[in-house]
Parts: structure tokens; sequence; C-alpha cells
């Protein structure tokens, strides 16, 4: 019997900071010069202050078509409103996976006026026979999100199965993976990845070890982790400076490559110049 290949780190890359939406201030990891993308994954962005004047602004009425955005909250609150009648507003540990499909406008602002907002939002490319699909939200408080040991780790199952538990997000297009796990210092977890799909590691509190022997790299706060071929990811917590003990937070996310030509502006991202200029001629005619 084969034993599963460990993924080692193939690079790493550090976000750049940016704004978007009326003003609002984020690191963005994947969407940038060092990793345009990581078929499936088209952009990943990490949002995270204490200073209203950052975030207070939000992201205004703004449409999409063509890929499904992911937006986990670790702090605050946002309210999204969207032109099809949806309306939720999302908690500290609860998700939701907006599939744009063939357009929507919505909104996304702050439920708050100070304090802490902070999490990610990540955007997962459709395959072209899905990208004019209808809308839809999957929505999940922190309560619908499962938490199991796995051996010394805490993990939240977003998406995908471990040790029988399963997490809420389905798409079968992509069959994703989304953990978000605690590791204490010196404490070890593998998950076994399917050896399709591409994978990646994002540290952003302490510091984590992936992999084993030379393909091995330790992993800083704030730094993704692309891994490599293989199956089985291993992860070792770290403390980081001035923060013994404290458990290192890493969200592992995976999925299986679509293969198809990207072409993206903006909001916007189907497989051909031409659907581009269309959904703008929609956008502007009323059509989503």
């Amino acid at each position: 019997m084969n034993t599963p290949s460990t993924r080692g780190v193939a690079r790493l890359v550090r976000g750049m900071p940016t704004s978007d939406g009326a003003g609002v201030k984020l690191t963005r990891v994947i969407g940038q010069p060092q990793l345009a993308d990581l078929d499936p994954f088209l952009m990943l962005d990490e949002f995270g202050t204490d200073n209203p004047g950052d975030y207070i602004a939000g992201f205004p009425d703004h449409p999409h078509r063509g890929f499904e955005t992911v937006t986990y909250m670790l702090d605050g609150r946002m309210r999204h409103r969207d032109n099809h009648g949806h309306e939720g507003v999302l908690v500290p540990g609860s998700v939701q996976w907006m599939t744009a499909g063939r357009g929507i406008v919505h909104s996304e602002m702050p439920e708050q006026q100070e304090g802490r907002m902070r999490g990610f939002q990540l955007w997962i490319n459709l395959p072209a026979r899905d990208k004019m699909t209808a809308p839809r939200y999957q929505e999940f408080g922190p309560e619908k999100i499962p938490q199991i040991d796995s051996g010394a780790a805490r993990v939240k199952v977003i998406a995908g199965q471990i040790g029988g538990i399963t997490g809420p997000i389905i798409q079968p297009a992509t069959e994703p993976t989304y953990l978000d796990i605690a590791l204490a210092p010196g404490t070890e977890f593998t998950h076994v990845l399917p050896a399709d799909h591409a994978a990646f590691a994002y540290v952003y509190e302490g510091s984590v070890r992936i992999g084993e022997g030379a393909a091995a790299a330790t992993v800083a706060a704030h730094e993704l982790a692309v891994l490599g071929p293989g199956e089985t990811v291993r992860l070792e917590g770290r403390s980081a400076a001035g923060e013994r003990g404290a458990a290192a937070r890493v969200v592992l996310v995976a999925g299986r490559p679509l293969g198809e030509p990207v072409a993206k502006y903006g909001p916007f991202v189907m497989n051909t110049r031409e659907e581009l200029m269309q959904a703008f001629e929609d956008f502007q005619n009323g059509r989503f």
C-alpha cells in the first residue's frame, strides 16, 4: 500500500496593501503581481483593522458575473443586500458563499461604527457551463460551521470533509476544501487532499511549519504558501515572537482546477473578451 506523498511548499507569497469598494483598506494576496491566480482561485483578500476609517465606507452597490465570492468573517459585522431581494448580516464566525452566476448587484456595508473588522474574501472561478447560472447564496452562521478536534488541532470545517464531518458548503464544480485550523506550538495536523487539487495555506496568526524535508518551510503570519504536488498536507504550529504559547491560525484551501481560459476585468470573470464585453453591456442596460 502506497503512503500518500506529502505536499511541500512550492512558493511563498506576501500580500500587497490596496483598497477596494469605497476605500476599504485590505491586503490582496491572490490577484496581485506575485500571484495573479491559482486555478480555480482568482483572488484572496484579507481585511483586518481596529480603525473604523479603514472600513466604514464599505462596498456600495457593485456587480459580479461568472464566479463565486466566499466571505469568512472573523471579527465584526457586515450587512449585504442584493438586487434579487436577498439581505443578511455576517457576524463573527459566519460564512457567505455567493454564486454570482449570470449577474448580481450587491452591497457589503459595515454594521458597526467602531471596533475590529477582520476576515477574508476569496474569489473562486466557475466553469464555462456554470457562468450564466442563476445567482444564489449559501449563508451559514457560526453555529452551522462544524468544529472538530483532530489530534491537538481545532478545525472549523467550512467546506470539505475531515473525520467524518462535512462542511456545509457544497460546490460540485470545484469540490472545494476550506478549513480554519488552530494549532498550539509544537502540535501537528495532517490532512489528505485530492492529488489533482490546487491548494494553498494562509497563516494569519503565529507561524506554521508546512511539509517535510527539503520541501518544508516555516510560514509566517500574513504569508501564503502555494502547496506543491502530493496528497498529504502536514502542518506544525509555531509561536510568533512575543506570543509564547499562543495558537497559530491558518486557513487551508483547495479545489479542482478548471483548466479553462480566463478573461477578467474588474467584477466580471468570463472565458473570452467577447463575453466580457457582453457582461458590461448587460450590466449597463439593467439586465442583471
